[in-house]
């Protein structure tokens, strides 16, 4: 970014400290904010039998408890951003998250399954307003050296709240606290909310863009709709065995992006500032970048759903054993996550592509335990394959950022970003659907089987992302 480019992106008050740990204070601060909207996603997966028996939710339920945190950040990530540029990143990054805290508290105190839906649904909304400021206010804090070590601790830090996430949910249901069971993974969400904005105002300095971007509320809501079209039947049309207008939705969906496509065009035409630039998709590079990243997000959202379930209603574990087991990915992820951005300036798309093979490898370890022993069987077996997954992903997740985005400039690094983010949003949200489709209707044959065949649709997404990996460029300098 140039230094002229870099002014009028960010605006101006942007000072930072320089030294000591007034340097980092601004960094530790945006890291609770998102910690807990990454967090979040994966938190509940642990969490969901339990969830599922105390509120009698149906398996669509507890899929849109999931997938409806992803549908509505997906849908408003740019806008997020976008408002952030006018109003200032700091102000919108805390207005993210005191919308956030305040529906984990909505959660926390769900009386029935569409309760918890809709306020999972403004979650996604809060941690919308969140993601795109962070990026933002990390790269007007921090330059050079220390932009490069923030944004690594960023990737450290969503990468530990996606895998680990898994074992401090199944840590607060099996403690019981208070007696107020799965409902602590939401409240857990309000002392870190609470603190962060209590010194957001005094540790992180404000800025807004000299030339913000228009919002594009009518793009969100093109967008909204299609994602709603597309997951909705696969969610609830499944288990009300598929009627008419489950089958309407699903042919409408195409369509309906490909009105959004029509309309991102038009808008551009006209000289507005659509949702998403349609500029972006006409190069091989973002292009094929971003369904890398729809495959890759997915995959890892469905996965962790479905090894939940498995492990708790197929094999009894308590949430805390399973969480404990889903240790195994966070010390792959860990392993590999530390030298994964040094290994990417040295080999470049290669290392996404082996990332991508080991989680493939990881999945075929899985499969061959549960193929032979079901649901029962030593529990170590299943470590290999975790942790293999999880040095997989580690090798995925920062490397595929940088790679990409080392195609942009200053004019695309902010359309490029935000469009990353909401194709990491709409995977989890369609791969949760698509997954739920293979493994509930295949749960009468057993768990086992129902879970084995979800790892091999999840082993042909990997296999379909490793051989698109090929066709991104090699890292720019």
């Amino acid at each position: 970014m140039t230094t002229m480019s870099r002014k009028q992106y960010l605006g101006a008050g942007t000072e930072a400290p320089v030294s000591g740990w007034a340097k980092w204070a601004p960094l530790a601060v945006i890291m609770c904010g998102t910690f807990v909207f990454i967090l979040d996603f994966f938190v509940v997966n642990v969490a969901l039998p339990a969830i599922q028996r105390t509120l009698g939710a149906s398996p669509g339920a507890v899929e849109w408890v999931v997938a409806g945190y992803g549908l509505t950040m997906a849908s408003f990530l740019v806008c997020g951003g976008r408002l952030g540029d006018h109003f200032g990143r700091r102000r919108s990054f805390s207005a993210g998250l005191a919308v956030f805290v305040a529906s984990s508290v909505l959660c926390a105190v769900a009386p029935d399954p569409a309760f918890l839906i809709i306020a999972r649904l403004a979650q996604g909304l809060g941690a919308a307003l969140m993601a795109p400021n962070t990026l933002s206010i990390l790269g007007m804090v921090y330059t050079g050296r220390d932009q490069v070590k923030a944004i690594s601790v960023f990737g450290i830090v969503m990468g530990v709240a996606a895998t680990g996430g898994q074992l401090l949910g199944g840590a607060l249901v099996d403690a019981n606290i208070a007696g107020l069971g799965w409902r602590t993974v939401f409240w857990i969400n309000v002392p870190i909310g609470v603190t962060a904005l209590a010194l957001a105002p005094r540790l992180v300095p404000e800025s807004r863009a000299i030339r913000a971007g228009r919002l594009d509320l009518p793009g969100a809501a093109w967008l909204t709709a299609a994602l709603v079209a597309i997951v909705l039947p696969l969610v609830d049309g499944r288990q009300q065995g598929w009627p008419a207008w489950s089958w309407a939705c699903l042919a409408a969906s195409p369509v309906m992006l490909a009105v959004f496509a029509v309309y991102l065009r038009r808008a551009a035409g006209r000289g507005r500032q659509p949702l998403l630039d349609p500029a972006i998709f006409a190069v091989p590079a973002f292009r094929n970048g971003l369904l890398v990243q729809v495959l890759f997000s997915s995959q890892q959202a469905a996965g962790f759903l479905v090894l939940a379930l498995y492990l708790q209603q197929g094999r009894g574990m308590t949430p805390l054993a399973a969480g404990g087991l889903f240790a195994g990915l966070a010390v792959g992820y860990v392993l590999t996550s530390f030298p994964a951005p040094a290994l990417t300036v040295r080999f470049g798309r290669r290392v996404v592509l082996i990332g991508a093979l080991a989680c493939a490898v990881g999945n075929g370890l899985l499969m061959a335990a549960v193929w032979h022993w079901g649901v029962g069987g030593p529990l170590l077996l299943l470590v290999p394959g975790l942790l293999v997954q999880g040095a997989g992903q580690g090798l995925c997740i920062t490397p595929l950022t940088t790679t990409i985005m080392s195609q942009a400039d200053a004019s695309t690094a902010g359309l490029v970003s935000g469009a990353l983010s909401t194709a990491q949003q709409v995977g989890n949200a369609i791969g949760v659907a698509v997954t739920g489709v293979i493994f509930y209707d295949l749960l009468s044959r057993g768990y086992a089987v129902a879970f084995r065949w979800s790892l091999a649709e999840m082993t042909g997404l990997l296999l379909a992302m490793a051989a698109l990996t090929l066709t991104l460029p090699r890292l720019k300098d």
